[in-house]
């Protein structure tokens, strides 16, 4: 998600699972954009492999360290991000509007979410979305932080996720607000995980109204493919109503889905 300052809602749901967070750390534009926080490159366009069995591998092959936009679906392709969830409320509705547009999305999870809803996070997975690790507190500061802090942040969360969901890997790694550094970068891409920017931040966490959302959507797509929703931290049903929207749009636009390039 973009910034919205400080940890926001995050520090309280980390501070309520402080308990849990502690065991699991002791058990374990179109055009392509390259550079440090704002771009990745275009590769050609390939196949989704979305197949569960490929994601159980013991030790996930290294990606590229280079912020991903682009999509794998080619250049007239999109790319569904939701992020902050799982929430047992308003990620099924995410879910549903997503399973009646017959669109795949990837879900950016933070971990205690994850570890306190493995259902939802198996449910995102058998209906054949991605999974991408948004950190454990969603600190929108740690590129001001440690590296022993940021390892921990994206290595307790991908552990916490991969659990919930019976052994499949996050694919992506986000970071929390944009918060990425050389260092989170390669460190995620090392763990299989490539970095995943967005063009296009729909604004709905900020809960605009829905027709807000929908005109950002459609006055913003030029910038790219990869879109930014939220299925948690707070109210979302302002972003199941513009999904609602939004997907058919997009279709009538001529536009399909893919994931974000790997």
């Amino acid at each position: 998600m973009a910034r919205h300052g400080g940890r926001g809602w995050y520090g309280r749901v980390v501070a309520a699972a402080v308990g849990v967070t502690a065991v699991a750390a002791a058990t374990s534009v179109w055009t392509a954009q390259a550079g440090q926080s704002t771009g990745g490159h275009r590769p050609p366009a390939g196949a989704h492999a979305n197949a569960p069995g490929r994601h159980h591998a013991a030790e996930p092959a290294t990606v590229s360290p280079v912020i991903a936009h682009s999509s794998d679906g080619g250049a007239h392709a999109v790319n569904i991000t939701i992020d902050d969830g799982p929430d047992p409320v308003w990620t099924p509705q995410v879910l549903q509007v997503l399973r009646e547009n017959g669109v795949k999305a990837t879900f950016c999870m933070i971990g205690p979410q994850a570890q306190a809803h493995p259902d939802m996070v198996k449910k995102v997975v058998a209906a054949g979305h991605r999974l991408c690790d948004h950190t454990v507190s969603h600190d929108v500061t740690m590129d001001h932080k440690s590296q022993a802090y940021q390892s921990k942040e994206i290595l307790d969360a991908e552990r916490m996720i991969t659990t919930a969901s019976g052994g499949v890997r996050p694919q992506y790694y986000r970071a929390p607000g944009g918060a990425f550094t050389p260092y989170s970068r390669h460190l995620a891409a090392s763990h299989g995980m490539r970095p995943l920017g967005w063009n296009i931040d729909s604004k709905d966490f900020e809960r605009p109204g829905t027709a807000a959302i929908v005109a950002t959507v459609k006055s913003e797509i030029a910038n790219g493919p990869t879109l930014l929703f939220h299925d948690a931290g707070g109210d979302r049903s302002e972003t199941v109503a513009a999904l609602r929207q939004v997907l058919p749009w997009l279709k009538q636009q001529g536009y399909s889905f893919g994931f974000p390039v790997r």
